[in-house]
């Protein structure tokens, strides 16, 4: 049996395989709400502009909106045979509403009809994104502004560098998924513009509207050029270069979370909700949701790079190799979310030891920095020769076991005269991050101010 609903040149219908393979509806059905939604507004435009007689255009619409029902409360079958979405709505709203079913996809095709059912899709996901993000940001700057005194070592090459507050290190994340948000708004700007009315590659005859069906479906304009509008999906390329980006910026933190929680470093403590056990050592408590998190940029990644291969290739316009723009697709947008939550619930959920950072915070002469630049400020050393004479006192700490701050008044004196008692001030872990007050520094009231501006521009 051919298909009815392209199958009139057929004399018989497809293999097996070749409707195996062929099949979308496995996964393209998650679009069931945008492609509803599109056929709603399609119907509605042609009955206005005289196309097809509204008292038609009445009944599909009624039945698009008792499919939709269904498909909602779980009682829709969904037809390997019809193919995709698009086919299996439209086979159902026949069987529901007869004749007038079959006006539906006047001057439109699977082609513009898929470019705007996925576009309608990232554009949800986007926004779901943004709010997400903004919910982990504001965990982050709560946290930040409770802890924006606490010290900890701040690293360069995993090596103790110089002491940072806690707050100040947590307020990194949320200027990167700052960062992220701007990328997906900027991905959302560009994308809203609506193929519907393209048909299948040329335009249609009909004497349609197309920004009546844009403006119906939320999107600023139409596309302006009907080759385009059905052969692009850098809509989805540019959404899943963002989350790539996002999904790292997850996975930097994950990895900080999987070190800290180390008994070596005991930065933080992660709850049970968090952590998982051994089935042999029955001491282990595993930060496997933070592990998780870290793995997901590889396969987020790798549907950045799939959709890329897949369309470097492509002639003008459609080809059905764009089917496989999806699965690689949803499952990054399931993957990021799901990345987010967790992140979300681990920040909120994790508990600093400041003691212990506090201590760290002092070691690995973290302070060195805070002597050269004394030296610089109080004697007036150039800072090349300040660098000098600073790692000449931290070769000498180091030889007898001690800190900076344990050296005798006499042995700094014994490399630079000039030195007087004052130098202490500088030299532990609170002075060295509280002079750091320079724009975008460390310094825990920047950190207040800055953790107080974004919970306020969160919300």
């Amino acid at each position: 049996m051919t298909n009815k609903m392209w199958g009139g040149r057929f004399q018989s219908g497809p293999g097996e395989i070749m409707e195996k393979i062929n099949a979308s509806i496995s996964f393209d059905q998650r679009l069931h709400a945008q492609d509803i939604a599109g056929s709603i507004a399609h119907a509605t435009m042609l009955g206005e502009c005289g196309i097809i007689p509204k008292a038609d255009v009445r009944e599909i619409v009624k039945g698009l909106k008792a499919i939709a029902r269904d498909i909602e409360a779980g009682n829709f079958t969904f037809s390997t045979a019809l193919e995709d979405i698009h086919m299996n709505v439209e086979s159902a709203l026949k069987d529901r509403v007869g004749a007038p079913a079959g006006r539906l996809h006047t001057a439109r095709s699977r082609n513009d009809q898929v470019a705007t059912d996925f576009k309608l899709y990232v554009r949800d996901c986007l926004d779901m994104f943004d709010a997400q993000l903004a919910g982990l940001q504001k965990v982050l700057a709560e946290k930040a502004l409770k802890h924006a005194a606490d010290i900890m070592p701040g690293f360069t090459h995993l090596q103790t560098a110089q002491p940072v507050t806690f707050g100040h290190h947590l307020l990194a994340y949320v200027e990167m998924l700052a960062r992220d948000r701007s990328r997906f708004a900027d991905a959302r700007k560009r994308m809203n513009e609506s193929p519907l009315g393209a048909a299948a590659l040329a335009g249609t005859s009909f004497p349609i509207d197309r920004a009546m069906t844009a403006k119906a479906l939320g999107f600023d304009r139409p596309t302006r050029n009907s080759l385009d509008s059905v052969a692009d999906r850098d809509f989805v390329l540019e959404m899943l270069a963002a989350a790539s980006i996002c999904a790292m910026h997850l996975s930097r933190f994950a990895e900080e979370l999987v070190i800290w929680s180390t008994p070596q470093f005991g930065f933080i403590k992660l709850s049970d909700q968090f952590t998982t056990g051994s089935s042999i050592m029955p001491q282990k408590k595993n930060p496997d949701a933070a592990e998780l998190i870290r793995a997901k940029p590889g396969r987020i990644l790798g549907a950045f790079t799939s959709l890329m291969i897949v369309m470097k290739g492509l002639p003008l316009t459609y080809s059905k190799d764009m089917q496989e723009d999806k699965e690689p697709a949803f499952d990054a947008i399931d993957n990021l979310s799901l990345a987010i939550a967790a992140m979300a619930g681990m920040a909120a959920d994790m508990e600093p030891a400041t003691a212990r950072m506090a201590a760290a915070a002092g070691s690995g002469y973290s302070t060195a920095t805070d002597l050269a630049d004394w030296l610089v400020r109080v004697l007036a050393m150039p800072f090349r020769e300040a660098h000098h004479v600073t790692g000449t006192l931290v070769a000498r700490a180091e030889a007898a076991g001690i800190g900076l701050d344990q050296l005798s008044l006499g042995d700094m004196q014994s490399v630079e005269p000039r030195i007087t008692r004052d130098v202490y001030s500088v030299l532990t872990p609170e002075a060295s991050a509280g002079s750091r007050t320079s724009f975008g520094g460390t310094a825990p009231a920047n950190v207040r101010r800055e953790a107080k501006r974004w919970l306020k521009l969160l919300g």
